[in-house]
């Protein structure tokens, strides 16, 4: 089962370094603020998240060293598709959250792994570790969401004050001026 746990925390070592090279470009793709500024301070966090998984290898006597992550390499490909293909814009911004969501769900169940296979190891200090990095990835995932209905807010209430506008065109088209409505009423 040790062998298994030093597997995964490389596993997860890699994935880290690599959300750590990536998530500059995500941040500079963005058009929101609140979306860019959530993505440094992650970028931060992340950081912080390579540096206690270091500390776990010193922990359990193993030098700090990653093995390939390839589901990782495959959704930071995948979202830098979307830096591609779409325009800058709130429907970019939303699927960069998208993206990024999936990177957060992916390590929160890696982070849940090993943190399982730490308690039944015994290693309660590595446990509390990992607890705390696992917090931290969830927490991103819920500041995302919450950025996404922000954005969508926001484009939803631009939706309707362009209907809005529409609407009150084309009835302004359709009303008669009010001499000759009243005209009308005068007949």
């Amino acid at each position: 089962m040790k062998e298994l746990f030093i597997t995964e925390i490389r596993d997860l070592y890699d994935a880290e370094k690599q959300i750590v090279k990536t998530l500059p470009k995500v941040a500079k793709a963005a058009e929101s603020e609140q979306l860019t500024q959530a993505l440094n301070n992650h970028l931060e966090e992340t950081r912080n998240h390579v540096a206690r998984l270091e500390q776990i290898f010193g922990i359990v006597g193993e030098t700090a060293k990653g093995k390939p992550c390839k589901g990782m390499k495959g959704l930071l490909e995948e979202g830098g598709e979307v830096i591609q293909e779409e325009d800058k814009g709130a429907l970019r911004d939303l699927a960069l959250i998208a993206g990024c969501q999936k990177v957060e769900h992916y390590e929160v169940s890696a982070y849940g792994t090993i943190r399982t296979l730490a308690e039944q190891l015994d290693m309660q200090d590595v446990v509390q570790l990992l607890q705390e990095t696992e917090n931290e990835e969830t927490a991103a995932d819920e500041k995302l969401t919450g950025i996404a209905a922000a954005i969508m807010g926001s484009e939803e209430e631009g939706e309707n004050a362009e209907q809005e506008a529409e609407l009150a065109e084309a009835g302004a088209a359709r009303r008669p001026a009010s001499g000759i409505h009243s005209k009308r009423k005068a007949s």
